[in-house]
């Protein structure tokens, strides 16, 4: 896909109230938290229920879902691989908004290639994007198969579905590695915020 021209007129305005301001206002640590897997690995139920538990600890947060955002912000696009490209770099944009609002963003989304998920960490300062990878293996997966898009994708009424006849790159060093296939939905959310606490983004 190539990439998006800017006007050499465009330029970034900074605004008195900064990204720092509103992190002390809201008394955290701004964060992305990248939730990538395969369908059906759990991806929106971990950080649905992580950012639960975050709000009832004070927490500011947003979760933004893969199906969720494509009713409004990427309604336009359809799913071959320049507009599941496009889909990750408005959400990365999105997400990074947010963060600058001093928001912990949960982010729920399959995004298949590593290279995407690299485009949103490099928007990221240092430190501020945290890869989870909801690590359950593709029989699993299949097996829970919440939508039947599986089942789908195996008859051929969806083609390039990830994990069946599209590639998933898992993550090689993700900041937190789920084995979603093993473990409890509580056992999940805890290991999040053992990791969340190590790293001082929460106390």
């Amino acid at each position: 896909m190539n990439a998006i021209k800017k006007d050499e007129n465009v330029i970034w305005h900074q605004h008195q109230v900064t990204k720092q301001t509103r992190s002390e206002l809201k008394k955290q640590k701004p964060v992305v938290l990248w939730f990538t897997g395969l369908s059906g690995a759990g991806k929106s139920t971990v950080a649905g229920a992580l950012e639960s538990q975050l709000a009832s600890l004070g927490y500011h947060t947003y979760l933004l879902d893969g199906d969720n955002v494509r009713h409004g912000l990427c309604s336009d696009l359809g799913f071959s691989a320049q507009d599941r490209r496009e889909n990750i770099r408005r959400i990365g944009e999105l997400a990074k908004l947010m963060a600058d609002a001093g928001l912990i963003v949960l982010s729920a989304f399959i995004s298949p290639h590593r290279a995407e998920r690299q485009m949103v960490r490099d928007l990221l300062p240092e430190g501020e994007f945290v890869e989870v990878f909801v690590n359950a293996p593709l029989e699993v997966c299949e097996k829970r198969d919440p939508k039947g898009l599986y089942k789908k994708a195996r008859a051929g009424e969806i083609p390039n579905f990830t994990g069946i006849d599209s590639e998933y790159e898992a993550p090689k060093n993700p900041e937190i590695d789920l084995p979603a296939g093993d473990k409890s939905l509580d056992e999940l959310v805890d290991q999040c915020l053992t990791v969340l606490r190590e790293k001082s983004i929460i106390a």
